[in-house]
Order: C-alpha cells, then sequence, then structure tokens
C-alpha cells in the first residue's frame, strides 16, 4: 500500500490513566524533511493530549543508542517514543548499511526494553521521496510514527488493567 492509499492517520482514543508523556528523538540531518516529520507527530500528539520532549541525536544511526541511553536513566516518564530521521540513499552503499542497522537498532531496542516505539526514518531514494512522506497533506510518516507509538501505549495499558478488544 502507497502513502497516498493510506487513510490519513488520526490519533487513537487512549486507554485509562494520564495523558502518555512521550520522546521525539530525531536526527535531523535532512532538516527541512524532519520538521515535517516532526511537524506530522506532534499534530497527532497534540490532538492526542499527549504531552512531548523533543530531542536531536547525530544521525539514524543514533536514534536507537540514544533511546537506550534515555531508557537506562529514564527520570522523565516517557511512556512511549516516536523516532524521526530521513536517509537518502547515495553513490555508495552505505546506505544499506546505514538503513538496516537504525531499523534493526529499533526494533530491537523496542522488544528488548519492551517500549511503545513509533518509527518515523524515512528509508528514501530521492528528496521527492522524502517529501511525498514528509509534507502536511496528511500522508505523513511522522504522523502515523506517533499514532503508531500510541497504540502501542494502549496496547501496554490494556494489558497492564486486563483490557481486551479494539
Amino acid at each position: 500500500m502507497s502513502s497516498k492509499d493510506a487513510p490519513k492517520p488520526k490519533p487513537p482514543a487512549l486507554v485509562g490513566g494520564a495523558p502518555p508523556r512521550v520522546l521525539i528523538i530525531q536526527a535531523p540531518y535532512y532538516a527541512d524533511i524532519v520538521a515535517g516529520l516532526r511537524e506530522g507527530a506532534t499534530a497527532i500528539l497534540r490532538d492526542a493530549g499527549a504531552p512531548f520532549d523533543v530531542m536531536d541525536v547525530a544521525g539514524a544511526f543514533e536514534l536507537a543508542p540514544a533511546i537506550r541511553l534515555i531508557v537506562g536513566q529514564d527520570r522523565h516518564g516517557y511512556a512511549g517514543y516516536v523516532a524521526l530521521g530521513c536517509v537518502i540513499r547515495g553513490e555508495t552503499d552505505h546506505y544499506d548499511f546505514i538503513c538496516a542497522a537504525a531499523m534493526q537498532g529499533l526494533m530491537q531496542v523496542s522488544l528488548d526494553h519492551g517500549l511503545a516505539l513509533g518509527a518515523g526514518l524515512l528509508t528514501v531514494d530521492s528528496l521527492a521521496q522524502a517529501w511525498a512522506r514528509a509534507g502536511a497533506d496528511g500522508h505523513n510518516k511522522g504522523a502515523e510514527a506517533a499514532v503508531a507509538c500510541l497504540k502501542q501505549i494502549n496496547v501496554a495499558r490494556r494489558h497492564a488493567v486486563g483490557l481486551h478488544g479494539g
């Protein structure tokens, strides 16, 4: 399914408790693209009533290690994380290594620590493809990552209180 075919992201109704605090961690190498992703994510979080913080890291490769460092020292009570960044294919195979390592790192840190994590890391061939996924037209991968994070928080909350279903 392409982004154009997908429904526009909407925040889910949150399950029980206080609004969840979320950390948006971003790799702003392509600053304008990542700003578009962040705008999509923050719109969803605001609509859901979820407070959030934003933190920059050097690049896509550093997203997962930074989340791991924060989880190990978390004094802010983050219920979830949204990772944002963009890697555009260049002339070497560096792209393949960074994309694979960054995505595997995000999955691993999420699994190892039971995190609600929305991944909004674009891995694209061109700036045009990145803009198609970071624009304000409603098909924004940052917004989709925020929705995924909130839905994962709902899964955790439902499990914690023994709720089941939609």
